[in-house]
């Protein structure tokens, strides 16, 4: 493994514990000589995380949309800034740099470009780890709701093991970088065989 993908929210959060996770990943990242891509912001949880990496000697490499770049969002200390589009291209070129993804907390954006990366794994685009950092339990109503999607019969088991969970920075990126793409059979669509 070389890089990951931190997505993570535009906005700090309402405790402090979301911050110190940030910092921390970043911290514990740079620790197992992991570079990091993330969505380019200098804002919440995003310019937390790039500042925390950068600090600690680490590669850090930006992917935003021109409009947000242009409402000065953009970090302005990385080496690299890939300005693209739309976030379709954002979410596109970050995948395509990384080797896993990682879910800080965060808001809409967070949940969609994890949820659109776990379903890209459901569907055989990549075979990519994705894992979310449960800090204090923010992730706790989305475990739940996936085991009832399972329960209901909307999400296979074993999809539903594609995502992993971790309370602390250095348990979740242990795991991610132990993941091993699971042998679940039928693949819905493998983009290989095209």
């Amino acid at each position: 493994m070389k890089r990951i993908c931190v997505f993570a929210g535009s906005s700090a959060g309402g405790r402090p514990a979301y911050a110190e996770a940030a910092r921390e990943l970043g911290q514990a990242l740079v620790g197992r000589g992991l570079g990091v891509v993330y969505g380019g912001g200098s804002v919440g949880l995003m310019g937390t995380l790039a500042d925390a990496v950068l600090a600690a000697g680490g590669e850090v490499i930006g992917v935003i949309p021109g409009p947000l770049a242009r409402r000065e969002f953009a970090h302005a200390g990385l080496a690299r800034m890939h300005v693209v589009g739309s976030m379709h291209e954002r979410k596109a070129l970050m995948a395509s740099l990384v080797d896993g993804f990682v879910a800080l907390p965060g808001g809409f954006g967070t949940f969609e470009e994890t949820l659109e990366v776990l379903t890209w794994s459901q569907l055989g685009i990549h075979r990519k780890p994705i894992g979310l950092l449960n800090v204090d339990g923010y992730y706790d109503g989305l475990r739940r709701f996936i085991a009832h999607a399972v329960g209901e019969g909307f999400v296979r088991k074993e999809y539903a093991g594609l995502l992993i969970f971790a309370d602390a920075p250095g348990a979740l990126l242990e795991a991610v970088m132990a993941w091993r793409p699971p042998d679940i059979g039928r693949v819905w669509l493998d983009v290989t065989q095209t």
